[in-house]
Parts: C-alpha cells; sequence; structure tokens
C-alpha cells in the first residue's frame, strides 16, 4: 500500500497534535471526574464516552456542529427542554420538545 510508518519521539507533544487533542479532551472531559474500577469498566465508560463525543458534542472545528450530522432545532413557540443524560449523567444532551 505504499504506507511508511513514522515515529514521533517520547514525550512529544507537539509531533502528533490529533492525538493530544483527544486524549486532553477524554482526560479534562472525563476521567478526571470519576474513580475507574478496573479494565473492563473503563472499556465500557470510554466506549460510552466516545459514543457522545462524536453524536453529541459539538467540536470547533466542525462550526460548532458533530462529526455525525445532527438534525437542527429551532425553539418552539411553547417549548420545552428536555435533557437527556450521556455518559451516567456527566454530560447531556439537549432537545426541544412542544409543550403539551
Amino acid at each position: 500500500m505504499g504506507v511508511e510508518e513514522v515515529k514521533t519521539a517520547p514525550q512529544s507533544p507537539w509531533q502528533n497534535p490529533y492525538c493530544e487533542r483527544v486524549i486532553g479532551s477524554v482526560r479534562r472531559d472525563f476521567l478526571n471526574h470519576i474513580i475507574v474500577l478496573n479494565e473492563k469498566h473503563l472499556t465500557g465508560i470510554l466506549l460510552n464516552y466516545f459514543k457522545y463525543y462524536h453524536h453529541d458534542r459539538t467540536h470547533l472545528g466542525f462550526s460548532k456542529e458533530t462529526p455525525f450530522e445532527r438534525q437542527v432545532q429551532f425553539e418552539p413557540e411553547n417549548g420545552l427542554l428536555v435533557a437527556f443524560p450521556r455518559v451516567g449523567g456527566l454530560h447531556h444532551r439537549y432537545v426541544w420538545k412542544e409543550a403539551a
């Protein structure tokens, strides 16, 4: 395939800024706020976090959109803002609903 591996120097975050950005986001948004019990627990909650990260969390690089497209919502005249907990309640997604 013609792919050539390029190794980065140890402790050189400027050589791989994309990876460092994701690691920093995971640490600040998530791992600093929970206690990990074991490897299985960590795997499960990281999968849950990455689902939130790609489907609900906005990104400045995508003009405050998510990597997976979602429907744009406008506030209805008699609207009610409903919070859907994500990542065990650590983060939320907010959706407008028509008031009954």
